[in-house]
């Protein structure tokens, strides 16, 4: 399947991954094209919605004190609506869709047992849900 992605682009997806705050200018002298060509290039891939959006990451201590969970979801019928639900819960992170028993897995972090016990009752309220399995993560090795 042809994605569209010329070796300039992947290069540059794959310098902008490393470090998302790189200036034009910056990624212009690696890539050796004009600061004008990374612009138009950066803004026809999420144009195209090849680049969702840009992010950060966090040391692992600044996010020391948070409880992680992976919560597995069994969706009833079309599970695009329940993604959407989802979404709008603060304390997911990330989600999946799999294979499998599960159609749908979910990273949360919450400050505390309280707060990760409402999200968790919130997912599984979503209409179109048919079961959850839910994981705390304790400790990565």
């Amino acid at each position: 399947m042809d994605d569209g992605l010329d070796s300039t682009d992947r290069r540059l997806i794959e310098l902008l991954r490393g470090d998302g705050r790189l200036p034009a200018a910056t990624l212009a002298k690696i890539l050796n094209v004009s600061r004008g060509t990374v612009q138009n290039r950066i803004d026809r891939l999420i144009e195209r919605r090849v680049i969702m959006g840009f992010t950060i990451r966090l040391r692992d201590d600044v996010e020391a004190g948070l409880i992680r969970a992976q919560t597995a979801l069994e969706v009833r019928a079309n599970y695009q609506p329940v993604i959407e639900a989802m979404k709008r819960i603060a304390e997911v992170r990330r989600i999946f869709t799999t294979n499998g028993r599960w159609d749908v897995v979910a990273e949360l972090a919450a400050p505390d047992l309280a707060t990760l016990d409402r999200a968790l009752a919130e997912l599984r309220s979503i209409p179109g849900v048919a079961a959850s399995e839910t994981n705390i993560l304790l400790k990565e090795v």
